[in-house]
C-alpha cells in the first residue's frame, strides 16, 4: 500500500503532466489517502482538471477541493454576458432541452433549475457551460421526471454493470427505493466508483444516486 508521501508525490507529478494546469498554483495535502487540493486558478475548467488529475492517481481514496477560481481583469465578464453565452451554448447542444431549463447568473456563479426527462440531459446542461469564460462554478438543481416504474430500475442497472469491463459487478450491492438508487460494496479505485455512479444515473427512472461504495486499494505487487 502506498504511503501518504508517495501518493502526494504521484499527485504532484500528475498535476505537472497536465498541459492546462500550472502545478505551482496548487497545494497538495494527503492524509490517510484523502487528498486536499488548495490554491487559486483562473478558470473553473482548471479546477475540475486538477480534481480529475488527483483522482487518476492510484491509492487516492477521496479528493477534497479547496481551490478558488479568480479571473484577471482581462478575462472578467458581466453576469449578463455570461448568461447570453450560456443560452447560446444550450442552443448548440442537442442533448440540452433549453426550453425546460432556467438559468440565473450571480457574480459568475451559475444556477440551473427546471425539469428534464433524463439524467443525461441534466448532466449535459452542466457540462455545456462549466468551461465557459467567466463561469466560477455551476449549481445544478435541475430535477428529473420519468414514467419508468421503479421496479424496472434495479435490473436495468445490474445489466449495465455486467456489460462494463471497468466494473466488478459482483462487488457492488444495489438497492432501490423508489427512484433513488444506493450503491454499496467495495471497488478498486475512485474511477471505478464514479463509473458505477454514472452508469446508475443513465438508467431510466433514476432521479438520485447515493454512492456509498468504498475504495479499497489492492497492491498489484501482492
Amino acid at each position: 500500500m502506498k504511503t501518504d508521501v508517495e501518493i502526494k508525490d504521484d499527485v504532484l507529478d500528475e498535476l505537472a503532466w497536465q498541459p492546462n494546469i500550472d502545478e505551482t498554483q496548487i497545494g497538495v495535502i494527503v492524509e490517510d489517502g484523502v487528498v486536499t487540493l488548495s490554491g487559486i486558478v483562473d478558470g473553473y475548467s482548471k479546477k475540475i482538471a486538477a480534481e480529475k488529475a488527483a483522482k487518476n492517481v492510484e491509492g487516492v481514496k477521496a479528493v477534497a477541493l479547496d481551490i478558488e477560481v479568480k479571473f484577471g481583469a482581462d478575462f472578467k465578464k458581466t453576469d449578463k454576458e455570461i448568461a447570453k453565452t450560456i443560452v447560446d451554448a444550450f442552443e448548440w447542444n442537442s442533448s440540452v432541452p433549453e426550453e425546460d431549463i432556467s438559468v440565473k447568473v450571480e457574480n459568475g456563479w451559475v444556477y440551473l433549475s427546471g425539469e428534464v426527462q433524463w439524467a443525461y440531459q441534466k448532466n449535459a446542461a452542466k457540462n455545456a457551460i462549466k468551461n465557459l469564460l467567466g463561469v466560477k462554478g455551476v449549481y445544478n438543481s435541475i430535477s428529473l421526471k420519468n414514467n419508468v416504474e421503479p421496479k424496472e430500475v434495479r435490473d436495468k442497472i445490474k445489466k449495465a454493470f455486467q456489460r462494463m469491463a471497468t466494473l466488478d459487478a459482483d462487488g457492488i450491492i444495489l438497492e432501490t427505493h423508489g427512484h433513488t438508487v444506493t450503491l454499496r460494496g467495495k471497488v478498486h479505485s475512485i474511477k471505478e466508483k464514479e463509473d458505477a455512479e454514472k452508469a446508475a444515473y443513465k438508467a431510466p427512472g433514476v432521479y438520485d444516486v447515493k454512492n456509498e461504495l468504498k475504495v479499497q486499494y489492492y497492491s498489484k505487487y501482492v
